[in-house]
């Protein structure tokens, strides 16, 4: 049996099916998983190294602010779309599990030309245009939010399956982590990242809050900064003697979840499902300029159960940032309920249901041995 995963370009697309694909390698012998990606994007060099094969095919996006470049990237797409064509007919897949990108939208069309199966996974809580598009010839849609489902005219093949996290995120040990981030295990620890890319805004914020707390209240911090931010950030953290441990970007992030009392980050979905699962409260800043404002509503999601704290970046100062870390800190109770809130908002099986979804379709049983959740009005 064969299952094709197409998706890519972030983390956020990426992810979520390396996790189903670890699934199906792990719980399902006989099912090869194959992965539909471009050559540039993070699928690149994530799904090689976490063991699978993958095909790449071109893409190109239209650039709202760019128009003039949008019929070379209509002809970059069309060819992609004649490779997806390819693909599909060559590898013979008895299942197709889009996870969102440019690179789904040909391969699902594709498979459903071929007749096979379509399964899509939708990370947030606003879907995207290619998904609300793709959900119309689909055979199963799984959400990780029940919010998406009123984007969705036809809802008899709604899911509620969560967002897929790898399970090796749950696999960090603190003492471990103390000793891999060189930390102290006696003081409060902040995971502060802004996406694997960084974010300028987060890292400036993440300066100024420790320069304020430092002689203050006794912390200390993972800080994941993009390259490009890397050199500066490190440099001042290391003039002023900063207690932070300053990553470009942090390839064990178990550990850093492990390590962290309290996690300072986007509201990407993907970040969200491993704080959830991790059980780990959080201050989210949700990146402001997200298709739809998606990463609001994610946000809202935590922050209404009272498994966060939220903070536009049009509010977001050294001085705000600051006074949030050290009141959360200040008070362990709250923390723990801030902990248990976000266990409760998190599907860890999610991985799990996804893949027997898979399998069940791609045996011709239709999904019917799955058991995932259908979409209920009230259901939360």
């Amino acid at each position: 049996m064969k299952i094709l995963i197409a998706g890519g370009g972030t983390g956020g697309h990426v992810f979520p099916g390396i996790a189903v694909a670890e699934e199906l390698r792990d719980h399902h012998p006989g099912v090869e998983v194959v992965f539909v990606g471009g050559k540039k994007g993070l699928e690149a060099q994530a799904v090689p190294e976490a063991g699978f094969r993958l095909r790449t095919l071109a893409t190109s996006g239209f650039a709202r602010r760019r128009p003039w470049r949008w019929p070379w990237a209509a002809l970059v797409n069309a060819y992609g779309f004649f490779q997806a064509i390819w693909i599909v007919s060559s590898e013979r897949p008895q299942a197709v599990l889009g996870t969102g990108g440019y690179v789904s939208g040909p391969v699902s069309v594709a498979a459903r030309l071929l007749g096979c199966p379509l399964l899509l996974q939708e990370q947030n809580s606003i879907p995207g245009l290619t998904n609300r598009w793709l959900a119309r010839i689909a055979s199963e849609v799984h959400l990780s939010f029940l919010e998406a489902r009123r984007y969705f005219p036809k809802r008899d093949h709604l899911k509620v399956t969560g967002n897929p996290v790898r399970a090796y995120i749950l696999s960090g040990e603190r003492d471990q982590a103390l000793h891999e981030f060189k930390l102290d295990g006696t003081r409060p620890t902040l995971f502060i990242f802004g996406g694997s890319l960084g974010a300028k805004r987060i890292n400036a914020a993440a300066l100024d809050a420790l320069r304020r707390l430092k002689g203050r209240f006794d912390v200390q911090c993972i800080l994941q900064t993009g390259r490009e931010d890397h050199d500066s950030v490190a440099a001042a953290v290391t003039s002023e003697q900063l207690p932070a441990t300053v990553l470009p970007f942090v390839r064990k992030m178990h550990l850093a979840y492990a390590a962290a009392d309290l996690v300072v980050c986007r509201a990407g979905a993907m970040t969200l499902a491993e704080i959830a699962v991790c059980g780990r409260p959080s201050i989210l800043i949700p990146y402001p300029y997200a298709a739809h404002d998606h990463q609001r509503v994610n946000a809202s999601n935590l922050a209404d159960r009272g498994a966060a704290v939220m903070i536009d970046e049009s509010e977001l100062t050294g001085e705000r940032l600051a006074q949030e870390i050290a009141h959360l800190l200040a008070d362990r109770q709250v923390l723990s309920r801030m902990s248990a809130n976000a266990r409760l908002f998190a599907r860890p099986d999610a991985a799990a249901r996804l893949a027997r979804s898979l399998v069940s379709w791609a045996e011709g049983h239709h999904g019917r041995e799955a058991s995932e959740e259908p979409v209920e009005e009230g259901h939360v």
